[in-house]
């Protein structure tokens, strides 16, 4: 007879002794058998956890208590820890966070069992020296907040915005560049949006920072094509703000899940900003995907070129290709590359990139994977050496078998979801042999963590 869900009721409390961490970042013991997720707790620690939801197999709670607290408990450094995401770690000490980030591999390899899995060779993830201020890009929602203007993130599973003055993750400069237009807005007293009432004109601002240049792009998303008092801000902003060397609008009409719409409008300064990895440039549009961590995204791609030991004969094929980052830093090494990206602007920049870059030996190609490389295979193309870095939703089963109908001598698979490599392994390592997956750490004191797979054909096939 099944258990009945009624045997525990929200409001109760009880002890509990914390095992691990899970892969959303939270503490994880047992009552009665069934497993109880507790945010904000930590293994071998003793807790006194508080019901706050009830289902069928598990339980969520919240610490009314803690009573044994775990040697790798820090204090957190923002005051808002615990109202937003993106900092769901920082209450974990850093070692620990790059211990957490490998057991989350484990775990999942242990869940989906891909054959072999046990002998795996999984090594300490790559951290950061400073786990701090990495973040090159802000995206901060703004309302009225009792009469004055707020700038921040919405509280989980929620439109309940949490003012941000300060937010450890951030660079100084997003953060002191959000900070000065908030209070020029409030000044000037341009309206801002208002959910409830389906009004006002300002909703997002978003900052994003050149590590190498130190320049900034500061974009108004808005609710209409109209921004008041506009040549008043833009002046204000040029004279307190001179790292801001690009000013952009972008019109999102409504109330909607999406932040950005369709329609962007320059209004001061350039157009776009240069940020350069590796020593390749990127010019890079109000609205380009960017990896947030340029520092860690740098070790990446130096990890990725370690795995696949290009040689000037390879022809590289680089899946989920973006704005061409990885297949743009390994150009100089191969023979050919070849990207493709479901994204028609994304591989508009990519083909830009390779043009300020002078590189010729690539193609950009818009479609999806899963359609194109079997399509590049029956005109006769043969890759050697495969890259693919997929979304959280991991790889399409029509790639996955056209990778192993092409079979490249050369495989890195770079995740963002050990999840879904581990279900992808099951697939492939029928053909390929996993050399080794080496965790990296590209959000610090979140609970998200990437791994570069390398991956070789099997010789006896």
């Amino acid at each position: 007879m099944p258990e009945q869900t009624n045997q525990v009721e929200v409001g109760q409390r009880f002890p509990l002794t914390i095992k691990r961490i899970g892969i959303n970042g939270e503490g994880i013991g047992y009552y009665k058998r069934k497993i109880v997720f507790i945010p904000g707790a930590l293994p071998e620690e003793v807790v006194v956890a508080e019901v706050t939801n009830v289902a069928p197999r598990f339980i969520e709670a919240k610490v009314h208590k803690l009573r044994q607290s775990s040697p790798q408990r820090v204090t957190p450094k923002d005051a808002t820890y615990g109202q937003v995401g993106g900092i769901e770690l920082e209450h974990l000490s850093y070692p620990g966070q790059l211990a957490f980030k490998k057991d989350v591999v484990v775990q999942a390899l242990e869940k989906f069992k891909p054959q072999g899995y046990a002998k795996y060779n999984i090594t300490d993830t790559v951290g950061m020296e400073t786990p701090w201020h990495y973040r090159n890009k802000a995206q901060f929602q703004v309302r009225e907040i009792d009469g004055h203007l707020a700038a921040g993130l919405y509280a989980p599973s929620s439109h309940t915005l949490i003012d941000l003055p300060e937010f450890a993750t951030q660079t100084d400069l997003t953060m002191k560049i959000i900070r000065t237009v908030l209070k020029l807005v409030e000044s000037l007293g341009i309206p801002v949006f208002d959910e409830t009432k389906n009004a006002g004109i300002l909703k997002t601002l978003v900052v994003r920072e050149s590590f190498s240049t130190g320049e900034a792009q500061l974009t108004f998303i808005t609710n209409s094509p109209k921004l008041p008092q506009k040549h008043a801000l833009i002046t204000a902003i040029q004279a307190e703000l001179p790292e801001v060397v690009s000013i952009m609008q972008n019109i999102k009409k409504g109330k909607n899940v999406l932040v950005w719409g369709d329609q962007t409008i320059h209004l001061a300064g350039q157009e776009t900003i240069m940020e350069t990895l590796n020593g390749v440039h990127f010019e890079l549009t109000a609205r380009a995907f960017f990896q947030l961590n340029p520092v860690q995204t740098a070790k990446m791609y130096n990890l990725v070129q370690d795995a696949l030991d290009l040689t000037p004969e390879d022809r590289l094929v680089d899946a989920y290709c973006g704005v061409g980052t990885i297949g743009l830093s390994l150009a100089n090494q191969v023979a050919e590359v070849r990207g493709m990206d479901t994204i028609a602007d994304s591989i508009e920049a990519a083909k830009h990139n390779a043009a300020i870059n002078d590189i010729q030996n690539v193609e950009y190609a818009v479609g999806a994977a899963e359609d194109l490389l079997p399509e590049w295979l029956d005109n006769g193309f043969v890759p050697t050496a495969l890259v693919v870095d997929p979304p959280r939703t991991g790889l399409d089963q029509k790639l996955i078998d056209a990778i192993l109908d092409s079979r490249p001598l050369k495989f890195v698979y770079v995740s963002c979801n050990p999840s879904t490599l581990a279900r992808d392994l099951k697939a492939l390592v029928h053909t390929y042999q996993v050399e080794k997956i080496q965790p990296l750490d590209m959000f610090p004191q979140t609970a998200r963590v990437e791994a570069v797979v390398t991956l070789t054909l099997k010789r006896d096939l």
